[in-house]
């Protein structure tokens, strides 16, 4: 994380001074459904920033709203300073905003290189005639990007795999493909839409540990969603929790742990009690004052 990014962060500042991601205010209504509802935060420059909160607490749905999927019907949503509401999710994917999936979106029949290869479809010049013909610039220029993917099955560890089809690969490989994917769009923004889900521990641990070397090697910013709360605490530099569409806290990893609502969301009010026991005596004090009442 940069300079400006901590300072701002440590003193409370509401505003990063290096943000790349702005989402300001957005509400996203689905019917009478509200999805998401005056939602705020920033991610900066090398910031690993989490998202937590109970299912459907409307966490992909921001995910899909970022990546232009859905476009929320109030607020905004700025890249470097620059509003992206209402373009389309592949013109905000050459901005340099790339995702994964909560469920692995791959195509199962093709090879390891070749899903990878599809991350570089946006970065590529040649019309599909030229591709298609493979001569001159655009076989060069499918090489270079071939180097590039083999670039990134070796820093993923999946050098195994790199011809196999994808329907052949344990789980969590499959998982390191489509992280593999999104790095081959050459993001500077990278959503991580439950990395870890459905892995075991050592499997957690590596995916833990590409996503350190993503941020450290490579300097790629992230905007992390997840149920593991081991994972999100001890690796995210900020974290943010959302309830039932609204955020109910944001801080450091520490921080948000101690808050009252933060418990009360996941494990209940009386736990909330538990960890604030000075709640518990006003609400206790303030049923006495009900009891004590005279009825009107």
């Amino acid at each position: 994380m940069s300079v400006d990014t901590a300072t701002a962060i440590g003193t409370g500042v509401d505003r990063l001074t290096d943000a790349l991601l702005e989402v300001d205010g957005i509400q996203l209504r689905f019917g009478g459904v509200l999805a998401i509802n005056d939602v705020s935060f920033q991610v900066g420059r090398g910031e690993l920033f989490a998202i937590i909160g109970p299912n459907g607490a409307g966490k992909t749905s921001i995910f899909n709203s970022i990546s232009q999927v859905y476009i929320p019907q109030v607020g905004d949503i700025r890249w470097k300073g620059e509003s992206i509401k209402g373009q389309r999710p592949d013109k905000v994917a050459e901005l340099g905003i790339a995702r994964t999936f909560q469920n692995i979106e791959l195509f199962p029949q093709m090879t390891v290189i070749d899903n990878l290869l599809l991350g570089r479809h946006i970065r590529m010049e040649r019309s599909w005639l030229a591709g298609a013909m493979w001569w001159g610039p655009a076989k060069r220029e499918e090489m270079a990007n071939r180097r590039k993917v083999e670039d990134i099955i070796d820093f993923l560890e999946i050098e195994q795999w790199r011809s196999h089809p994808v329907s052949l690969l344990p789980y969590g490989f499959q998982k390191r493909v489509e992280l593999g994917r999104a790095l081959s769009m050459e993001p500077e923004l990278l959503l991580l839409d439950e990395p870890v889900a459905g892995m075991n521990q050592e499997e957690t641990e590596d995916m833990a540990r590409f996503i350190l070397d993503i941020r450290h090697e490579l300097g790629i910013s992230m905007l992390l969603v997840e149920h593991d709360m081991g994972l999100v605490m001890d690796i995210a530099d900020r974290v943010m929790v959302l309830d039932f569409g609204v955020k109910i806290s944001e801080g450091l990893p520490e921080e948000v742990q101690r808050d009252p609502a933060v418990v009360a969301a996941y494990l209940g009010d009386e736990h909330a009690f538990a960890a604030r026991p000075d709640l518990e005596a006003a609400s206790d004090a303030a049923d006495q004052s009900a009891l004590e009442s005279p009825e009107p």
